[in-house]
């Protein structure tokens, strides 16, 4: 019983225990009861595993509120939404993915699952660096805080979109250096099949499914540099950085199959983010040299709240003309 309240990067180890056990619990759910077979998923269905996955998160932050307190509840709920809002962008360019590879419908959520896996790992390791050098080298948070304020600015005048995913040089890379089969095999990531080198020999061959799940975890790790530093500039906690980016990246993928389709209409969504990347970065700068302490957590969600819920209003608003076109 002691080593469960032995403290782990700054938190008891019984803690990182629940969060394990409900992001488990919640996997085996979806691939192994509500996905056990292949299938098309449609809004109505994605809505509702979204439901789910948004109701654990919000759960999870209440408990988090109750048991390390109001403070860490915040930051929290504040790290939770703006990842939220930050992925809309991965949504569009993982439909990319699936359109350049000619992934269809009926595969496209084992891809999304088994990313999420890869996104656990990744995101873990990228934490726990970040912890490392925050604890070591707090000036770091200074370096994060003026990457997101660049960033942000940079977000109004340029457009970072890609339109065409065959153009990628990560995309060549992969197909240069893996054998891959010019068809998909059903729902395998890897196939055996004759190796053209040697006759009779049969050699493991990558299907399409794996190169398009390959660049899913490539695509996440290119987003997570912006979202990583803007939750470690509201709070430092690992524990809390760490479950804020997990549960909002399984929400939002599980929410991809109702979004995918019309996250045109979020275009001007990008605006009021670069405001919250520039917000967030300066905090670091005004609480430690204006505020002579941290800038308040309720303050940070509300300010980042309102952008967020500015920028989706006003996307919903310059879009409904086109909206009513393709519903006509």
């Amino acid at each position: 019983m002691d080593m469960l309240h032995t403290l782990w990067l700054g938190t008891p180890a019984w803690t990182w225990l629940v969060f394990l056990t409900i992001v488990v619990v919640l996997l085996a759910f979806d691939l192994g009861v509500l996905n056990k077979k292949d299938h098309v998923i449609g809004v109505k269905e994605s809505l509702k595993l979204s439901a789910l996955y948004l109701t654990a998160g919000l759960l999870f932050g209440l408990w988090v509120w109750h048991e390390l307190g109001s403070e860490k509840g915040l930051h929290f709920y504040t790290g939770f939404l703006i990842e939220k809002s930050l992925s809309l962008d991965n949504i569009f360019v993982i439909s990319l993915i699936f359109a350049t590879l000619a992934i269809p419908p009926l595969y496209q959520h084992r891809v999304l699952f088994w990313g999420i896996v890869g996104v656990i790992v990744t995101r873990g390791i990228m934490i726990g660096a970040g912890t490392a050098l925050v604890e070591s080298y707090y000036w770091t948070l200074y370096i994060f805080g003026a990457f997101l304020v660049v960033t942000g600015i940079k977000m109004f005048f340029v457009d970072t979109s890609s339109d065409d995913i065959r153009e990628s040089k990560v995309l060549s890379w992969l197909r240069g250096h893996l054998r891959i089969t010019p068809e998909l095999h059903g729902n395998h990531f890897l196939v055996r099949q004759p190796d053209p080198a040697v006759p009779g020999k049969t050699i493991l061959w990558a299907t399409p499914l794996f190169l398009a799940l390959c660049m899913v975890e490539i695509t996440d790790m290119v987003f997570a540099v912006d979202s990583v530093p803007a939750i470690f500039a509201i709070t430092s906690d690992p524990f809390i950085v760490y479950t804020s980016n997990i549960f909002a990246v399984l929400g939002l993928r599980a929410l991809y199959f109702a979004l995918a389709a019309m996250v045109a209409r979020f275009h001007y969504l990008k605006y009021s983010l670069a405001a919250v990347l520039v917000f967030i970065g300066s905090k670091i700068f005004l609480g430690d040299f204006v505020f002579g302490g941290k800038v308040p957590a309720a303050l940070s969600l509300a300010v980042t709240g309102l952008l967020i819920a500015s920028g989706v209003l006003y996307s919903l608003w310059k879009t409904r003309k086109d909206a009513a076109q393709i519903a006509s």
